[in-house]
């Protein structure tokens, strides 16, 4: 995976742009730095990457605010978000903007990497086949969600959530297998990326009638098989 996968790293501090490229790039992975979502936007252009890491504090474009743009684009490869402030409110506010995982400055590169590999493990295809709730179905290879034939982009968070409920097989999924690797405050993230779904997914997201919440245990989602 690693000899195939191409990161941007986009950052202002470009001593932190330099470290990171040079750390990734030895343990196998390519690697692009951008210093702002400007330039990041023009390296998209010209090539396509697997996965991006994304500062948060960077002049002009907020990263929150860049992540946020590129999902309403169908941007749909996995972030990163890195920033100084790793307090709740502001990974939640990350996680809702469109990032699929948040780590605090300072941290260890290997921690980093293991996230790298996670998220990019996520958005690798698992299995074949088509399941179905309600007007909508879903690629469990792909990760491709349609609703009326219509295609709803979903990030890769949302792709790896689907997945998990899933495999519930219609059984209540706990909030901590349904969390980030190493995701601090879960239970609140996961409130915040589960309502996002429902409002891909459900006719009335407040009234949900396939991604339930059972109270005490987590969530579970009413799907079947395409037949």
């Amino acid at each position: 995976m690693a000899d195939e996968a191409h990161v941007l790293i986009v950052d202002d501090d470009r001593r932190i742009r330099s470290l990171l490229s040079d750390y990734l790039a030895g343990q196998g992975y390519r690697t692009s730095s951008a210093a702002n979502a400007i330039d990041a936007r023009e390296k998209m252009r010209g090539l396509s990457f697997d996965l991006m890491v994304l500062d948060v504090m960077m002049p002009g474009e907020r990263g929150d605010s860049f992540a946020a743009s590129l999902r309403a684009e169908n941007v749909g490869m996995p972030i990163l978000m890195l920033s100084a402030r790793s307090d709740a409110a502001d990974r939640i506010k990350g996680l809702a903007a469109g990032s699929d995982d948040y780590l605090g400055k300072p941290f260890e590169p290997e921690e980093l990497l293991l996230r790298v590999r996670s998220l990019l493990r996520r958005s690798t295809p698992v299995k074949s086949g088509w399941v179905q709730f309600g007007d909508c179905k879903f690629a469990l290879d792909t990760g491709e969600l349609t609703r009326d034939s219509e295609t709803i982009h979903l990030t890769g968070r949302e792709k790896d959530m689907l997945r998990t409920l899933i495999k519930g097989a219609g059984k209540p999924v706990p909030r901590a297998i349904l969390a980030a690797s190493g995701m601090e405050d879960q239970a609140r993230a996961v409130d915040v990326q589960i309502t996002r779904l429902r409002q891909k997914i459900e006719r009335e997201p407040a009234n949900p009638v396939h991604l339930q919440t059972v109270r005490g245990e987590g969530y579970v989602l009413f799907a079947t098989p395409e037949v």
